[in-house]
């Protein structure tokens, strides 16, 4: 019995050699998954803290969309009403050009007989 005594305390030892290497690899990988999930949890905080900022940058973009649309609004309402006070100027203008036109037009002396008269005979004299 020596012999089968012998070979089982081989395998014993095998067995428990075995064992102890896997129980070792257990470990580490334990220490592994232990990284991981801290990692894990880093990058978690890390995405809420990011998700809270792109919801804030949204917000604001959103605003600022809306500020922008409104100026766009505005510049376009203000040129077009400068259009028109442009073109009611030009309008006005020519209107008074054309007053002026008229009222020099009716303001100039009309040459009679007699001052075309007196105009030569002045120039005779002379």
């Amino acid at each position: 019995m020596g012999e089968p005594g012998a070979a089982l305390q081989g395998y014993n030892a095998a067995l428990l050699e075995g064992l102890a290497e896997l129980r070792a690899r257990r470990e580490e990988l334990n220490g592994r998954i232990r990284e991981e999930e801290a990692e894990r949890g880093r990058l978690q905080a890390r995405l809420g803290a990011l998700s809270q900022r792109l919801a804030r940058t949204n917000e604001s973009l959103a605003g600022h969309l809306a500020a922008r649309s409104d100026l766009d609004r505005s510049i376009a309402e203000t040129e077009a009403a400068y259009g028109k006070i442009l073109e009611s100027s030009q309008t006005l203008l020519d209107v008074l050009k054309g007053e002026i036109g008229s009222a020099s037009k009716a303001s100039e002396p009309k040459s009679t007989s007699k001052q075309k008269e007196k105009l030569t005979s002045g120039q005779k004299h002379s």
